[in-house]
């Protein structure tokens, strides 16, 4: 049974703490938040606390905080040569305090506290400084049902900047659509299903070859067409771009 201390009362430790607590051969036996409120509700299932200086002792202590605050909680912890982790895909493992043993458990995903959500298509990756506490993680990846990669701290950087741009600049533009056919009327639903596709191809076909539209066809009727229709100059600006993009890609 690996033993679990949870520090962070965010979207990932909340999503964390509902699948350890599901899991067989895991038990999560504390939960730290800064504010109490933000985990109360969960008392009755985990001792929790919002006083660092009292965490009980466990196999592994997870860090799943703001980017910025991880080294600051790490430096925090009151014990020495405990395996301590964190879930940032940009932070690198040298970050965390060395008093203790480092390593990182990364769930690449999109999380949402509200959401329900399984870990068997969440990828995990793991980093760790010692070849025990590497096995740990990976163990514990896979109690959770996830496929786990070992990345070090510069290809785990490489991924999340990767992630920003399938997920938080994809979402955005995804925004921008909204806001096209909302202008005149036009349910976005109906965009749904090529929204769906778009994705599926690409997990048998390379992006490049996934690739079509006007841009790529270089049909400059269609594009001029476009800029004229689109009002808002930010769009305007987001539309050349990518056009200007496709185009160097496939040579156009």
């Amino acid at each position: 049974m690996v033993s679990i201390v949870l520090i962070g009362a965010g979207n990932v430790a909340t999503q964390l703490y509902k699948a350890f607590s599901k899991a067989n051969g895991i038990v999560v036996k504390q939960w730290y938040g800064r504010h109490l409120d933000s985990i109360a509700s969960y008392r009755n299932e985990v001792a929790v606390t919002d006083d660092i200086s009292q965490l009980v002792t466990a196999d592994v202590y997870i860090i799943s905080v703001s980017d910025d605050a991880i080294s600051t909680v790490s430096e925090q912890l009151p014990f020495n040569d405990r395996l301590v982790v964190h879930t940032s895909g940009s932070v690198g493992i040298h970050d965390l305090n060395m008093k203790n043993r480092r390593g990182v458990f990364y769930p690449l995903q999109t999380f949402n506290k509200a959401s329900e959500m399984s870990f068997v298509d969440v990828p995990i990756c793991i980093e760790a400084l010692q070849k025990e506490d590497e096995d740990l993680l990976k163990s514990l990846a896979n109690t959770l049902g996830s496929k786990s990669y070992k990345l070090n701290t510069t290809q785990r950087r490489v991924l999340h900047l990767a992630a920003v741009y399938v997920n938080n600049f994809t979402n955005q533009l995804y925004r921008v659509a909204h806001e096209i056919t909302e202008s005149e009327g036009v349910d976005f639903e109906i965009l749904k299903p090529l929204i769906l596709e778009t994705a599926s191809k690409i997990q048998h076909m390379s992006p490049y070859m996934a690739q079509t539209g006007p841009a790529k066809r270089n049909d400059k009727k269609t594009i001029k067409k476009h800029l004229k229709m689109l009002e808002n100059e930010h769009h305007k600006a987001i539309y050349e771009l990518m056009t200007s993009s496709i185009q160097k890609t496939h040579g156009r």
